[in-house]
Formats: structure tokens, sequence, C-alpha cells
């Protein structure tokens, strides 16, 4: 067993393996990947720092990167997300683990900076904070890392952010940006897993419900179509025009967040932004009204801003907090304002993030292979990698699809061809 380690409880480390147990039966493509690579060992003599909840599904990622050959020192990305039991289990295998649930942000990143005492030659993150602190607090360890991978849209956007600066110093890979993540991990994924987590804190009606969702980009549009399915009268709030009109042709409503704040009964910021819930909106919501984010952070929902409105405080259930207005309107937030379905549930389901995870598996080996060679950018994932997952995966569900014939391939090019 490890000695570099930091976990809540290592006795909780059997009932963690059931659970691992139970997402491995569940994620065939990352099955099939970990018995290809533990063959060719294609990650041998890397060493990578994750930086990623720590969940059971991460734990089947984790056991498939060290079957590849990689040795793996890890941290959650989000004070609230650590399943104690999964960090106990990995810890227990010999995993140098540092994470457990409730950090305070000392401790955040202190785990995070534990993970890159062996000087990593790739990292692995979910919302950038690992890359942002290897080129803000270690840049010496930029020269020995051959590149990276990111798993969620606002790490993307903080890297892309960075490589327009001129600050990114080794090439990543946008995981999130992948057919096979956000057009299924961020729509289905999300959009299950954050009502998991409403129902888990609350246990409320959902239908009959006027039901908010802020943003309806691919995380949103995925809440806002398992509100409507199960009852909930949903409205959108959006800043893109394009995203607006596609809710509506959805039988979405679409307001603004002023008209929204007095209508609605639940709400659900899904936007990446911060202040999308601010103290006007809170002066004005329903006696009752709950509050949360599945954004990657808790910034989206101005908690300041509902502390200084409020007179009283109390934790009424686990995970939900109760704000008493000084009118007397109680106004309940759960999961502190952090991703919802992490902090009140257990996170996507494993079939889903069978392809996100395979996804960050090729993404580590390519960069193993390829990353000295690479621009140092943001690369994308590449088509015929989305279009083989995709079928592996519908493989495994017993699905097949048409193939065209030769005369189809001919035609597919033929512009001289009419009617």
């Amino acid at each position: 067993m490890a000695d570099n380690f930091k976990v809540a409880d290592l006795s909780l480390a059997e009932a963690g393996k059931l659970k691992i147990e139970w997402a491995e039966a569940r994620m065939p493509v990352m099955a099939a990947l970990r018995e290809k690579y533990s063959k060719t060992k294609p990650l041998a003599g890397q060493r990578i720092a994750g930086c990623l909840h720590v969940t059971k599904e991460t734990a089947v990622l984790i056991r498939t990167l060290a079957a590849a050959g990689a040795e793996i020192s890890w941290s959650g990305c989000n004070p609230l997300s650590t399943s104690d039991e999964i960090a106990a289990a990995l810890a227990a295998e010999g995993i140098s683990m540092y994470a457990w649930h409730g950090l305070n942000t000392e401790e955040f990143y202190w785990c995070i900076d534990r993970t890159l005492d062996f000087k990593p030659t790739l990292t692995l993150d979910d919302g950038a904070d690992l890359i942002t602190r290897v080129h803000t607090h270690y840049p010496e360890l930029c020269a020995g890392v051959i590149g990276g991978t990111e798993e969620t849209t606002t790490g993307v956007h903080r890297l892309r952010a960075m490589s327009k600066a001129g600050a990114l110093k080794y090439p990543v890979m946008a995981i999130n940006d992948a057919q096979t993540k956000w057009d299924f991990d961020n729509v289905y994924g999300t959009g299950q897993s954050s009502l998991d987590g409403i129902m888990r804190a609350t246990s409320v009606l959902l239908a009959g419900k006027n039901f908010v969702v802020c943003g309806f980009g691919h995380c949103g549009k995925g809440v806002a179509m398992r509100a409507k399915g199960m009852g909930s009268h949903v409205a959108v709030t959006e800043i893109q025009p394009t995203a607006a009109l596609k809710a509506t042709l959805e039988g979405m409503q679409v307001k603004t967040m002023a008209e929204a704040a007095s209508w609605g009964d639940i709400f659900m910021t899904a936007t990446g932004m911060k202040d999308i819930i601010t103290g006007e909106h809170f002066d004005v919501m329903r006696d009752g009204a709950i509050v949360c984010n599945t954004g990657h952070y808790d910034c989206e929902i101005n908690l300041g801003d509902l502390e200084a409105r409020a007179k009283s405080k109390r934790t009424v259930r686990d995970n939900l907090e109760e704000y008493v207005m000084q009118d007397g309107r109680r106004i309940y937030v759960i999961g502190q304002g952090r991703l919802v379905n992490l902090s009140a549930a257990e996170g996507h389901p494993s079939e889903v993030m069978d392809m996100s995870f395979a996804n960050q598996v090729l993404g580590m080996v390519h960069m193993a292979e390829q990353g000295k060679d690479l621009e140092i950018k943001v690369h994308d994932i590449t088509d015929e990698q989305d279009q083989m997952l995709a079928l592996t995966k519908l493989h495994t569900m017993g699905l097949q699809i048409d193939t065209l014939t030769p005369e189809q391939v001919i035609y597919q090019d033929e512009y001289l061809e009419g009617t």
C-alpha cells in the first residue's frame, strides 16, 4: 500500500470497492480499453497527476490508466464531490490519493500540490485548477510535462484563454469538446444526475413546479429536458439569442432572470458564469424557493448576497440549507451552491461516463505518444475517435448500423449529378 495518500477513512475501502465493481460492470468501453492496454502498456514510464471528481466512475478511469502502465497521483476537483469510500478504496490499492469530502480552500490546493510532488509527465484535469496551479505556482514543472487533457466546459474555456494569452506552456486536449462527451455526458448525464441531486436533497414533487434553468447550453438543455419530462413547467434564461430560440422551439418558456425570479419554484444554474442569481433575484423569490447549481464552480449563485439578506440559516436536511429572509420568506440552497449532482448525489451514471472517460484514456495515450511533437495549444478530439467510440458503444449495447455501399461512397463526393 502506498504511504503517500490522505483520505478521510481507510476503513471505508471495502464499501468503495463494491461501488467501483458496480460501475465497472456498466462501462464496457472502458473494459475493452483496459484489456487492450494492459497488454501493450502505452503509458509505461508516465506519471499522471489527475484532478477530477473522485467517484466510482473515476475509479474505473484510474484503474484503466494504471493498467496501461502509468504511475498516478490524484486529487478531487471540487471540495464536495469526493466519495470518501471511493478515495479509500483507491488508496488501499496503492494509488497516491489526496481527497476527502468537505475540503476547505486551503486543503483543496494542498491536495493538488501533493499530486505534483512526483513531477508529473502528464496532467488530467476537470476545471483546469491543476494545470493553472502548475503554471502559476510550479512553472519549473512545465518543461517536464508532455501534455494534458481537460474534461469540462469551464476548464476548456480557461485553457483557451491561457492559450490566447500565450500563457499555456504545453499542449492540452479538450476532452469536453468531443461529441461523445458533451452531446452525451453533458446532456443526458447532467440532466439525470442534477435532478437526482434535487430529489435526494429535497424529496419534493417536480411535477407541477415552475422550474427555471439558467443557461441552455448542453448541460442546461439536459436539465430542462429532464425537468419537463418530470412534469415541471420549465422556463429558460439565456444571453445567446440562438440558444433562447432553441429553447422556445423545444417548448420551453423563455424569460429574463428578472422575470423568472418571482415565477420559479426551483432554480438551476448551468452557465459557467458568475453572479447569475444575485440579491435582486433573492429579494423577489417565492417562499420556499429551491436554488441549486450544476456549473463547475460555485460562483453562479451569489451566496454572499443571500447571507446578507437572511436573518437566520440552518441545515434542515443533508445537503440542504434554509435561509430565512427578513420578511419571513424561506429560500433553500442545495449543496452550498456547488455541483448539485455531485454534492447531493453520485454524479453522472456510469453508462454515459463510459464514453467520456474512454476519451480521457485515449487522450492520455495520444499525449504520451505524440505530445512532444504537438503545437502548444488546446487540441480537439478527432472525428475518427468520436465515431469509433460511438460505434464501440453501440456494439456493446447490441446495436448495429448501416454502412455506405461502394456506389454511395462515390456519390457523396460527386458534384456533377443533379436532378
